[in-house]
């Protein structure tokens, strides 16, 4: 049994025109606020005010911000102005207590101590970390290949020669 699956699941529908549905709806809201304005205020402040509704209306019906609607947007930068951005956190009476540390050592030697401990063995040790990697298991039949060296004589963009190391690792 087949289904079909909606293909262009993040495009809005073309409703009326070239709209969508909310593009629309912004503008229709932006015409009769207008019209209803035009009734209450003299023709130049009318004029003004109602520009500037349109233009505000315009850009929330068709700007975009990282593929969200201006909407989304000015919502989210509203509710992080408006919110507290203080957050604390209470430790619980029955938290679990860290082990006792040995007289004269803090927790900062402590650590640095395991994480030098660490750096050291992967500077000197050929062996590899426990847990973390794992041994190269190469068969006793196999030889290891060594890259085969040779010198060429290159030429510059200036025209200057210089001798220089090739390396081929086949």
């Amino acid at each position: 049994m087949q289904f079909q699956v909606p293909q262009f699941i993040e495009t809005e529908d073309k409703i009326i025109g070239p709209l969508t549905l909310r593009q629309f709806l912004y503008l229709a809201a932006a015409g009769a606020v207008g019209f209803a304005l035009f009734f209450f205020l003299s023709t130049p402040v009318w004029l003004l005010i109602t520009s500037i509704f349109t233009l505000i209306m315009a850009a929330f019906a068709f700007i975009k911000v990282n593929g969200r609607p201006l909407s989304v947007t000015a919502l989210a930068a509203l509710s992080f102005y408006w919110k507290p951005r203080l957050y604390l956190w209470e430790r619980k009476a029955e938290a679990i207590k860290a082990p006792a540390l040995p007289e004269g050592e803090s927790k900062i030697t402590v650590v640095k101590s395991k994480i030098n401990d660490l750096w050291d063995q992967l500077k000197t040790s050929k062996q590899p970390v426990p847990k973390r990697e794992k041994p190269i298991k190469q068969p006793v039949t196999e030889k290891i290949k060594t890259p085969q060296e040779r010198y060429e004589v290159m030429q510059k963009i200036t025209g200057e020669k210089e001798k220089a190391r090739r390396i081929d690792y086949r």
